[in-house]
């Protein structure tokens, strides 16, 4: 029996599945591997960035795949040095050419980049005229703070459909949810089974998700992993999850989570490990030589 992710309805009524492959830090040489394994699995969303360099490789993992490309939801994300209304209409292009299509399911914008908000407020509107056109279904931000969305939401005509943010159980940052959910913008999970707690270079606050008790308990009441616990936690709170892995086992492994359910106990725990703590990137934080970055036209 063929297993289907639920399906999450935007704020324009297009609809997405809950759960996806992410595609962070994936080498390019074994993306498209690991692009095609996810949709053989039985994944239908992909998410991808120009900043990730993997473009390319996303589109050739779904013609591999055999999977129809109607099939599969596509989601990638403008750099910052490419904001800008024209820049941003290029970034488009540039992605569509790397990715094969003509058309993106989901594009949305990396960062906030408040050091140069206005270029930020360009991009969106560069966005909203991509969506005017057809040529993408939704679009959306990524890593807005509120300060940020209120922002956004003053100077520009579309909400979001989508904010992408760090969230897993060590931090759930539940005021951008809330802020969300006030505008009908779904919330989308970067690093949703927690490894930005244990990558390098973002402070001191070094903790495997993986290995908490109480996950770990949780995962055995009901012979589950850790992980699949965090997703399912993930999925059951009604956001969309985009774990990254390109091992073929941890990739189905990720996907075998619509087979049981937490009860509102085991999640009230969950929720109640939120450090506050950030791990990855502050998004008020300049990173201007980061932002600089050129992505490549092929």
């Amino acid at each position: 029996m063929t297993v289907t992710t639920p399906e999450l309805q935007l704020n324009n009524g297009v609809t997405m599945p809950a759960l996806g492959l992410g595609v962070f830090q994936s080498p390019p040489e074994e993306t498209a591997a690991a692009v095609e394994t996810a949709l053989q699995v039985g994944y239908r969303h992909i998410d991808t960035a120009a900043a990730y360099g993997n473009e390319r490789q996303v589109g050739e993992g779904i013609r591999r795949s055999g999977v129809d490309r109607s099939e599969v939801f596509v989601e990638t994300k403008v750099w910052v040095s490419d904001y800008g209304y024209d820049r941003t209409l290029h970034a488009f292009d540039k992605a569509t050419r790397k990715l094969g299509v003509d058309q993106l399911d989901l594009l949305i914008l990396h960062q906030p980049a408040p050091d140069r908000f206005d270029q930020t407020v360009d991009a969106y509107r560069a966005l909203e005229r991509l969506l005017a056109d057809g040529t993408v279904r939704a679009i959306g931000v990524s890593n807005f703070m509120r300060h940020h969305l209120d922002e956004l939401l003053r100077r520009t005509e579309i909400v979001p459909a989508v904010n992408q943010i760090e969230l897993h159980p060590y931090f759930a940052q539940p005021d951008v949810q809330r802020a969300d959910a006030e505008h009908g913008i779904l919330t989308q999970a970067w690093s949703p089974i927690g490894g930005i707690t244990f990558y390098p270079g973002f402070g001191d606050h070094r903790r495997n998700a993986l290995e908490d008790p109480t996950i770990t308990r949780i995962a055995a009441e009901h012979d589950k992993t850790p992980a699949q616990v965090m997703l399912r936690w993930q999925i059951q709170h009604g956001r969309s999850a985009i774990p990254k892995s390109t091992n073929p086992g941890r990739i189905a492994e990720n996907f075998r989570i619509f087979d049981f359910a937490l009860t509102a106990e085991q999640i009230a725990a969950l929720d109640a490990l939120d450090t506050g703590v950030r791990h990855g990137p502050d998004p008020d934080v300049a990173r201007t030589e980061m932002f600089a970055r050129v992505i490549p036209e092929d």
